[in-house]
């Protein structure tokens, strides 16, 4: 493969630089996730990309390689349409609250796969959290389905799913910027398209770029502004939730941008033993719910197809609000 042909395309910087088309870019990403490209020539196309910025046709591209050697999970057997949960920013100033997210879905039946990373020096990540709540990452993709087979939850980390792609990640402490697989990471699905993936734009100018390849791909998804990254609704103000299906996007809620009368009731700190003892206040009633986050909830009770229709989901959500819902038969849904 001729790399220099390829830098000469991606690398002239934001004015002079040219997209590849989809199959291109699938051969490129490839060769960059088997290790293939040499590490000058690795730095300058991840760098020409940065600049750049990827246009969908290689996102799509970039997306079919990871496909390609993603230890691929089987749908959870008669049972709703699995939720994806990427977490690969955690806590820096707020509560990382996507564990709460999880097992929240987790209580009304709703397989759930969470996947990111275990450590991210300075911010807080969900697998620490986890951890004092008592899941732990699993260490193969062969343990990772039959635990979310018997639990309906699973933490499974990036290394396990496409060791490829975490190297890519990886990369970040070497080079001290991001590159492509910091979007990647939110945008693939290990059920090959049949989970209700929750993507989290970090910046608002992607997420068009995320709506257009979730889209394309013919995913399911909620598509939201992350809670500093992270996907799950910011408790102390809704951003935009999106219903992603059937090549059509749909607005469920609106984003929040009046002044707030209240604060939520939220950790005192957002450190993982303090996070994970307010979670399991919630969880156990202690104390309510934010109210963004039981929106997300019920987004994601009917995108699952927990629910038959949206105001069902905003019912059951608003009567058992953290509804455990224990007991209760979910739904089938065919994927």
């Amino acid at each position: 493969m001729n790399f220099q042909q390829y830098i000469k395309e991606i690398g002239r910087g934001a004015e002079g630089s040219r997209d590849l088309d989809q199959e291109r870019a699938r051969q490129l990403y490839g060769a960059m996730l088997d290790g293939a490209v040499p590490d000058l020539e690795l730095g300058a196309l991840l760098l020409g990309l940065r600049v750049k910025g990827e246009s969908l046709d290689e996102m799509l591209g970039f997306l079919a390689a990871i496909d390609e050697r993603t230890h691929q999970l089987p749908m959870p057997h008669g049972r709703v349409r699995p939720v994806v949960l990427p977490t690969y920013n955690g806590g820096r100033k707020e509560a990382n609250l996507t564990p709460l997210l999880a097992l929240l879905l987790q209580g009304f039946g709703v397989p759930v796969l969470v996947h990111g990373l275990l450590e991210d020096f300075g911010r807080v990540t969900s697998a620490q959290v986890f951890r004092e709540l008592g899941v732990m990452p699993q260490t193969t993709p062969t343990q990772t389905q039959a635990v979310l087979a018997e639990k309906g939850l699973a933490f499974v980390p990036l290394s396990v799913l496409c060791p490829g792609l975490h190297d890519l990640l990886a990369l970040r402490d070497r080079m001290g910027v991001r590159n492509s697989a910091h979007s990647l990471v939110k945008l693939f699905d290990p059920f090959r398209g049949g989970a209700v993936l929750v993507a989290a734009a970090t910046h608002p100018a992607f997420v068009d770029l995320m709506r257009n390849t979730l889209l394309a791909c013919g995913q399911h998804g909620l598509l939201l502004r992350g809670t500093e990254g992270e996907p799950f609704a910011n408790p102390k103000r809704r951003p935009c939730l999106e219903y992603i299906r059937e090549g059509a996007a749909e607005v469920l809620f609106e984003a929040e941008h009046e002044s707030l009368r209240t604060l939520p009731k939220l950790p005192d700190s957002n450190d993982a033993p303090t996070t994970a003892k307010w979670i399991q206040r919630v969880l156990d009633k202690q104390i309510p719910l934010p109210k963004p986050i039981a929106n997300q909830l019920a987004c994601l009770l009917l995108a699952s197809g927990y629910a038959e229709d949206f105001n069902q989901a905003k019912a059951i959500v608003a009567v058992e609000s953290t509804g455990l819902a224990i007991g209760r038969e979910p739904l089938e849904c065919t994927p």
